[in-house]
């Protein structure tokens, strides 16, 4: 029997865990200790800031994100039951904590559209813009910032619409681009995001709490950020267009042409007495990862927590190292697991297909692999959402190309129309966990026995 590490164990290692019997399972396990590290319950309470002189001043919370929900939980959780608390936070459909969905607390959570926005997000960024508007320089504005919040909070840019808004996403989510150059692109178009939602606080001091889910836990690239300077110019959004065949309305192209959609800057005043803490990284949950597997007696390493690319390419490199550690025990020898974050990027080649770039990874895995024996692999989004997919990731397993040559599936066939959801869910090796209430991007884990 697997002995699964429980929430309240305070991110310790597991202790007398069995050995491998079930590579799979083990698997499993160690995504689960990822999400566990950077679940907001666990790890909110040493960034609260005190609330400040009730007889002066007031609280009020904002934010957005895929944790948006359990971010706010946790805090109204956490806040003295003195104190006055109130605010909006934006989250994902479905991803409200069911307690705290049944439960409300002093913190309203709106769920709306993710990854393209839609009108719930828009309508909920207004009323956040309405909450701040008239704070004095005695309020505390607590804002709770996690991935996903680039497409939730969405108030375009003067001159565009929502539908817009949504082309231009649909175009960044097909293109190929990295998430730093999407946002970069999604601040410029944006009246709120890239530091403008700081500015509408003012004077209010403003105490931002962030789950990274970038590559590099940059502040102001997560969910572009709303509260924090952006040193990005619209020059470089407009750049960004030209290299991936992004169509921009006029509106769009004259503000960034004039300079009239530009971002405020480090130094911007607007900042002044600011402080932001990020509470959960893909790293720390990576290395959460590594000590269940260490301490289950299997050396763990990892790789980083920065890896991007295409995702059928990087799982082609996953798959040349885990061969080179099966055949020659380079760089590391067997048995041990191979742990990995970032995010990759897919470009959509077919429409129609279904996956998001955890299965895509493990699809151009697996036929590079070619059944190698010994090697597992999980790849899975810790939100548990693969892109716009009910499962989070999947397994490869030796036998998984057998398997589906056996039902008739031809991975490669599957992997040229980006359709790497069909080609895992009929083998059953599908990882869906449901909303995790968390997001600190991708986790690949290679098992090499």
């Amino acid at each position: 029997m697997w002995k699964y590490w429980p929430a309240s164990t305070d991110n310790r290692a597991m202790s007398a865990v069995p050995a491998i019997t079930d590579p799979r399972r083990f698997l499993r396990t160690l995504y689960d200790a990822a999400v566990q590290r950077a679940l907001p319950a666990h790890i909110t309470a040493p960034h609260l800031p005190a609330p400040p002189d009730p007889s002066r001043g007031r609280t009020v919370v904002i934010g957005a994100g895929k944790a948006g929900g359990a971010m706010a939980a946790a805090v109204d959780a956490l806040w003295p039951p003195g104190a006055p608390l109130s605010g909006l936070v934006i989250t994902r459909y479905d991803h409200v904590p069911p307690a705290y969905k049944a439960h409300p607390g002093r913190i309203e959570v709106v769920e709306a559209a993710h990854p393209v926005p839609d009108e719930a997000g828009r309508e909920a960024t207004r009323r956040i813009t309405e909450l701040v508007r008239g704070l004095t320089k005695d309020d505390l504005v607590l804002c709770l910032i996690s991935g996903g919040g680039s497409a939730l909070l969405s108030m375009p840019a003067p001159g565009l619409t929502l539908e817009d808004k949504q082309a231009i996403n649909k175009a960044l989510l097909r293109s190929g681009a990295a998430i730093d150059e999407m946002n970069c692109l999604r601040k410029h178009l944006s009246a709120i995001k890239g530091g403008r939602l700081a500015a509408m606080c003012a004077p209010a001091r403003v105490v931002t709490l962030l789950i990274s889910d970038v590559p590099g836990d940059a502040p102001e690239v997560i969910a572009s950020g709303p509260t924090v300077p952006d040193a990005s110019t619209c020059a470089q959004a407009l750049a960004i267009c030209t290299r991936y065949a992004i169509e921009l309305p006029a509106a769009a192209r004259a503000g960034l042409e004039s300079g009239a959609f530009e971002t405020p800057k480090p130094g911007d005043a607007a900042f002044a007495g600011h402080a932001v803490h990020m509470i959960a990284t893909p790293q720390q949950s990576l290395e959460a990862a590594a000590e269940v597997a260490r301490a289950a007696g299997v050396p763990a390493y990892i790789l980083s927590d920065e890896i991007e690319g295409e995702s059928r390419e990087v799982g082609k490199v996953h798959a040349a190292l885990a061969r080179a550690v099966a055949h020659r025990a380079q760089p590391f020898a067997k048995p041990c697991v191979i742990l990995s974050g970032g995010e990759t990027t897919v470009t959509v080649r077919s429409k129609g297909g279904r996956g998001g770039r955890a299965t895509e990874f493990l699809l151009g895995c697996a036929i590079a692999l070619q059944g190698e024996a010994g090697v597992h692999v999980l790849a899975a989004d810790t939100d548990g959402i693969d892109g716009v997919e009910d499962n989070a990731g999947a397994i490869v397993a030796p036998d998984t190309l057998a398997r589906a040559a056996a039902q008739g599936l031809k991975a490669s066939e599957y992997l040229d129309r980006n359709d790497a959801y069909n080609f895992f869910a009929p083998l059953g090796d599908l990882v869906v966990p449901g909303p995790t209430f968390t997001n600190v991007n991708d986790f690949r884990a290679l098992l090499v026995l």
